[in-house]
């Protein structure tokens, strides 16, 4: 019993790290005017330097935006 309870517990972790590192840092473009963007990233607005249109997923670095990466597709066998 307690092999099953440890191999779902790691499942579990598994599942929950993978998601979380699939939706961190993407922020969406709301504004721009100027150089001066504004951006929603998980529900917290800020206001950053850069180029972007609205509407843009960007990443925001030291308080500039950046592209966001693309994420790389899982390879099957």
């Amino acid at each position: 019993m307690s092999k099953k309870m440890i191999s779902l517990a790691m499942a579990v972790a598994f599942v929950a790290s993978t998601a979380a590192v699939s939706f961190a840092g993407d922020c969406k473009v709301t504004a721009v005017e100027g150089t001066k963007v504004t951006v929603d990233c998980a529900g917290k607005m800020e206001t950053v330097e850069g180029a972007a249109k609205v509407g843009d997923m960007v990443a925001v670095k030291d308080g500039k935006v950046v592209a966001a990466k693309k994420k790389k597709a899982v390879e099957g066998c």
